[in-house]
């Protein structure tokens, strides 16, 4: 979870151009563990990195963060951002509203994509038709909406068939679940590939994996932003990971490369959510 939010401190740092009269970037992480601020320090620390690197004046850059799924709304109610960083899920909802489109996404263990998993002990369910009226944990459970269009894609609706018991860590959530105290726990692909580090005391296994789901980077105001810009800011994040502060960066957080979105990945997730299946 670290990682992923540290990804997004880093994608802020990279686009938070906002001179004088510019807004800032919008970052939204629904259900992250860090307090705002620690990842207002964090972005800071980006910022400065990043004003050197861009050659805009120092102190210059700014961007606003939380955690909430509320205060996301009114952030972006309020800010009017030209350029965001949001979930998949805020991305989705607030797509139409702000007329996002996605510019940039992360390529992470060569990958642009992610799969999530319900995981259970071995000894627990085995199906997720066992698991119904059992207890569901995890961080993605901050936005039931993308669970059920996009995770479960429309076929389950979690919050009737599941006791959601969403956390704001999902070591928290899987201890949990080793301890008995959970039934399940959901888990994105970064939060599936940090398993194998972890130590407990029972066998897991998934009993759901999703199919194959874009990472979310960076996206724009279609309206406010003009093609050049977009392209600008783009090409920019597209360099980042090859320059010599950058690459430690990107190194540090997992991230292996920036590449432009691809419309076709994300076309028919627009459209499941606009048809609220």
């Amino acid at each position: 979870m670290t990682r992923k939010l540290s990804l997004l401190c880093l994608l802020a740092g990279w686009l938070s151009y906002a001179a004088a009269g510019q807004p800032p970037i919008v970052v939204c992480y629904p259900g992250g563990p860090v307090s705002e601020d620690e990842a207002n320090a964090a972005m800071e620390s980006m910022l400065r990195v990043v004003e050197k690197a861009g050659q805009w004046p120092e102190h210059s850059l700014t961007s606003v963060f939380t955690s909430r799924v509320d205060e996301c709304r009114k952030l972006l109610a309020a800010k009017k951002p030209r350029f965001t960083i949001t979930s998949l899920g805020q991305f989705l909802e607030q797509r139409r509203t702000h007329h996002l489109v996605p510019l940039v996404q992360p390529r992470i263990r060569g990958a642009t994509f992610e799969r999530y998993q319900v995981i259970t002990l071995k000894s627990g369910p085995d199906s997720l038709d066992k698991l119904a009226g059992k207890s569901l944990g995890g961080t993605v459970l901050e936005e039931p909406e993308f669970v059920r269009k996009i995770v479960f894609a429309g076929k389950l609706d979690p919050q009737n068939t599941f006791d959601l018991k969403p956390s704001r860590q999902a070591l928290r959530a899987l201890r949990a679940l080793d301890k008995g105290e959970l039934d399940a726990v959901l888990l994105n692909g970064q939060q599936s590939a940090a398993l194998t580090a972890l130590e407990l005391k029972n066998p897991i296994a998934p009993v759901f994996t999703s199919a194959d789901i874009p990472l979310m980077g960076m996206s724009a105001n279609s309206i406010t932003t003009t093609p050049e810009e977009r392209q600008r800011f783009a090409k920019a994040l597209q360099g980042m990971c090859s320059d010599p502060d950058g690459k430690k960066l990107c190194s540090l957080f997992g991230v292996e490369a920036f590449v432009p979105a691809d419309p076709a990945a994300f076309k028919p997730l627009i459209e499941r959510w606009d048809q609220g299946k």
